[in-house]
């Protein structure tokens, strides 16, 4: 943690040239390169990502499978071993936030804004394209398969991603009284020592994805609340009201930001989890009560019994690219975005041990997403399947539309609606707010309490990037800078798990202490 008068020198420091440094003016430069690039020439910028895309998506699928999978059955071991008693600092440290504060940050920071996009357009898109060749389409057996499919997204995969760079970040922050950099994390590889160009490298190349990434997300809900503005009020829908909605978020997130992480992160995650929570129960209630419940417990038994076939499941054998155009681009995003989530989390989550932090990050968050997808997606395939509407065909066409076509078959629609766009849009505020937040901690080297200027130049440096990526290409711009941030952070996050697994063996906690006492107590048997 930093010290209070570290912490009073670096505020009064501003914006002086030792703070700006290296890494803030090279990632800076290149996002600000790549948003003038694809303003001034778009479709040649689209065409670019589209082969980006292209490229990444079919010569990696293999490596993103096998890595994600691998995050979560590492995470789990680490829980269920001696090293789960291992506390995010002092031995003696307790949690800062409590448990539901803590569970609607984790939540709110995390991918929210892409559950409420992708929570009926998944499954939908699942239920008219079947997942596996020759699959059923359209009947109960594609609704089933959609349901698991969606699930399986959303699941403990998607969040053990976000776990692993969360708990390196975290163990080295808190415990072993080091900085949030990512660079720092990998001192127990490279040394204490390395250069200052490895690790300008490595913190630039975590602010790049950051910004990447969080574009994605932003630029995903901002082209949701403009179908949803022009599906349920007859708004205008484009460009223009686009990037008045990119600019209406970037002044309530400095909003945010001036209140400060405390009071302005724990009042809108709350709210979101209160919005989320009041349009989950009102399709419970006004929706096929039965059918939900069913459907959930239905498509949690095919999620974990395919958990491990979906997790490695790629197509070599056919030329469909089903797998790259949904699970690798998620695992691609998420990635993208965990040096950002895994310091966020980390920060909420000082004081906690390793099994609390685990269990928390993989099963709580993914059981909201259960809830969300189950009463939200599971409600829009019981209106196709049994009352002949056609919500599958408009998601086809514009995914912007899905949620608002699905209340618009509901009770009161112009309540939920605009409880659905304050949903996303708090959503974006929460996700800009912390991950601006990181992002200058990274940039200057104080992630525990940087400068509000700073955040509030990284959040308008956000907004001409998503703004960019909107108008050349849209989704498809989107998901190709998701693949190709995602691609290289990847091989940082393998680097970062043998640094805390290195630094971890070393470590003498009682739990460790006791291991390593019954091990000594069996070699002095054997030598007796």
């Amino acid at each position: 943690m930093v010290s209070n008068k570290n912490t009073n020198q670096h505020k009064r420091k501003g914006f002086s040239k030792l703070e700006l440094g290296t890494v803030f003016w090279t990632s800076a430069t290149i996002i600000i390169v790549a948003s003038i690039i694809a303003m001034v020439i778009p479709g040649k910028f689209q065409a670019a990502s589209e082969g980006v895309y292209e490229f990444i998506s079919q010569n990696f699928t293999w490596f993103f499978l096998l890595l994600v999978f691998g995050f979560g059955v590492l995470l789990i071991f680490l829980a269920l071993s001696p090293y789960g008693r291992i506390k995010l600092g002092d031995d003696d440290s307790e949690p800062e936030f409590a448990f539901w504060p803590w569970i609607g940050m984790l939540f709110s920071s995390g991918l929210g804004v892409g559950l409420v996009f992708f929570g009926v357009a998944e499954p939908m898109q699942h239920f008219v394209e079947a997942p596996f060749l020759g699959g059923p389409i359209q009947d109960a057996e594609a609704a089933r398969i959609a349901m698991g499919y969606t699930y399986f997204h959303w699941g403990i995969s998607q969040w053990s991603i976000f776990g692993v760079a969360g708990l390196a970040i975290g163990y080295f922050q808190y415990r072993k009284k080091r900085d949030g950099l990512i660079s720092t994390s990998l001192e127990p590889i490279f040394g204490f020592n390395y250069s200052k160009l490895g690790r300008n490298s490595i913190d630039t190349l975590a602010i790049i994805a950051t910004i990447t990434g969080m574009a994605t997300s932003v630029g995903l809900g901002i082209l949701q609340m403009d179908g949803g503005l022009n599906h349920a009020f007859g708004l205008p829908q484009g460009p223009v009201t686009q990037i008045v909605l990119t600019v209406l978020m970037t002044t309530v997130f400095i909003l945010s930001t001036v209140i400060g992480l405390e009071k302005g992160m724990k009042f809108f995650s709350t709210m979101n989890m209160v919005l989320a929570l009041f349009l989950t129960v009102f399709m419970i209630i006004f929706g096929p009560f039965s059918f939900i419940m069913e459907s959930i417990v239905l498509g949690l038994g095919d999620y974990l019994s395919n958990y491990v076939s979906y997790s490695l499941r790629a197509e070599p054998y056919n030329a469909r690219d089903w797998t790259r155009g949904w699970t690798v681009f998620y695992w691609a995003w998420v990635i993208a975005w965990s040096p950002f989530i895994g310091s966020f989390v980390a920060r909420v989550s000082r004081g906690r041990t390793i099994r609390e932090y685990v269990a928390g990050i993989l099963i709580v968050p993914p059981i909201l997403s259960f809830l969300w997808v189950g009463a939200l997606g599971g409600t829009a395939i019981y209106s196709d399947l049994f009352k002949n509407t056609d919500i599958a065909s408009i998601v086809q066409q514009d995914e912007t539309r899905a949620l608002f076509e699905l209340l618009n078959t509901m009770p009161f629609t112009t309540l939920t609606s605009i409880v659905a766009i304050l949903l996303i849009f708090l959503f974006l505020v929460t996700s800009a707010d912390s991950a601006t937040f990181i992002v200058s901690g990274m940039s200057l080297g104080d992630t525990e309490n940087p400068p509000i200027r700073m955040k509030v130049l990284w959040g308008v440096l956000l907004g001409v990037l998503t703004v960019a990526l909107i108008l050349a290409g849209g989704l498809t711009s989107l998901q190709a800078a998701s693949l190709l941030a995602g691609l290289p952070f990847a091989l940082v996050l393998i680097l970062m798990i043998f640094s805390v697994i290195k630094s971890m063996r070393r470590e003498p906690n009682k739990a460790l202490a006791r291991r390593r006492h019954s091990d000594n107590a069996k070699e002095e048997h054997k030598q007796f």
